[in-house]
């Protein structure tokens, strides 16, 4: 599903995106096959300047470092990639309700927007494509609004459908997160809203593991509830190869991050000193979580069959983008972080920011 979606991304990005005239000549070769005469040797074309060393562009928003592939977001939610090298990022901007695509040097392209409430820690939380994105263009949104938050699907030139109302809004704990599992489930993890007691509530919706199964707009069955108890902010981070699922979140004594049984979530590993874990991602044999408070990235190994033993974190990034919030992994390794300066940290002139990070030495590296 996970490569699925990217290509499809990607087509959309390629296909749609102006990147520069410098872009397109460089993609499209030096010379054309149509016109070179029959039985012409095919001319060798100078070197390619690496993409680092090319002279960048003029403007508030460029970042030197080449790391980063989105520059001068607002506030952001969750993050995907938006093709397999990881060079082009989708981002929910979370107080502004807008799904941006754009890579290094831009531009940046909207590929939805929704009205959001962005008090507190709530707007437009996280996103998913529909798995038939490439017909339907349909993208499905996790949003706050002024009563609640809930799943809406957006569609070019139609107003944001509700599919899935009343999961409850707290003035903190609305961070969730959620993707399609398969092409007919959507698994969606909700924060406590600022309850605690509501997590564990079998008729509240906060605090849940959900699997919705009908996307129609109106009037849509409950959703099945596949786990409770869970805290604030959140995030999934989804083994595309063996489908397992890793829940990270934060609770009032400790930031943990759990793995979805049969029988319930396991707890894996916990961070008494509550480093304030806002994201997660699978890659490389290591389950990596970012952090807002602490502001890196630590790696421990995912259990197997063969080493069930969790080891102690790695720190694998430590203070270099300021206040990390939502992360994706890559097949390729490649991690994806947003950053929420602008939200808890100390903004720069280029915040809020994606950039991409090729961890080493975290956890158990079995690359």
């Amino acid at each position: 599903m996970l490569v699925a979606a990217l290509t499809v991304v990607a087509l959309a990005v390629g296909g749609c995106a102006d990147f520069t005239s410098e872009d397109r000549q460089r993609e499209a070769g030096a010379f054309s096959p149509n016109n070179r005469p029959s039985g012409q040797a095919e001319p060798t074309p100078p070197p390619e300047t690496p993409r680092e060393t090319q002279p960048p562009p003029t403007g508030p928003c460029v970042d030197p470092d080449p790391a980063v592939i989105a520059t001068c977001l607002a506030s952001t939610g969750g993050v995907m990639p938006g093709d397999e090298q990881g060079e082009v990022t989708v981002v929910a901007e979370r107080t502004t309700g807008r799904i941006i695509t754009t890579k290094r040097y831009g531009p940046q392209r909207v590929l939805g927007e929704t009205p959001v409430d962005a008090s507190g820690d709530g707007g437009l939380i996280d996103f998913a494509f529909s798995p038939t994105y490439s017909q339907d263009r349909l993208i499905y949104a996790f949003i706050t609004t002024p009563s609640d938050n809930r799943i809406v699907r957006l569609a070019p030139g139609d107003v944001p459908k509700p599919i899935l109302t009343g999961i409850p809004k707290g003035a903190t704990g609305n961070m969730g997160a959620m993707f399609f599992r398969s092409p007919t489930e959507l698994v969606v993890a909700t924060g406590d809203a600022g309850n605690p007691a509501a997590a564990d509530d079998p008729s509240s919706l906060a605090g849940k593991i959900l699997l919705v199964t009908s996307f129609t707009s109106g009037a849509s069955p409950r959703p099945a509830v596949v786990a409770s108890g869970f805290g604030s902010t959140v995030s999934l981070c989804p083994n595309a190869n063996s489908g397992t699922i890793y829940i990270a979140d934060q609770k009032a004594t400790e930031d943990r991050v759990q793995v979805l049984e049969e029988g319930g979530p396991k707890v894996l590993w916990t961070w008494p000193d509550k480093p304030q874990i806002a994201g997660c991602g699978v890659a490389g044999g290591n389950i990596y979580v970012s952090t807002t408070r602490t502001q890196r990235i630590e790696g421990i190994n995912e259990p197997t069959r063969e080493e069930p033993t969790i080891t102690a974190p790695v720190v694998v990034l430590d203070r270099r983008y300021g206040a990390l919030g939502r992360m994706a992994a890559l097949p390729n390794g490649l991690l994806q972080v947003a950053t929420v300066n602008k939200q808890v940290g100390i903004a720069k002139p280029t915040d809020d920011r994606v950039f991409r990070f090729l961890p080493s030495g975290g956890g158990n590296d079995r690359t």
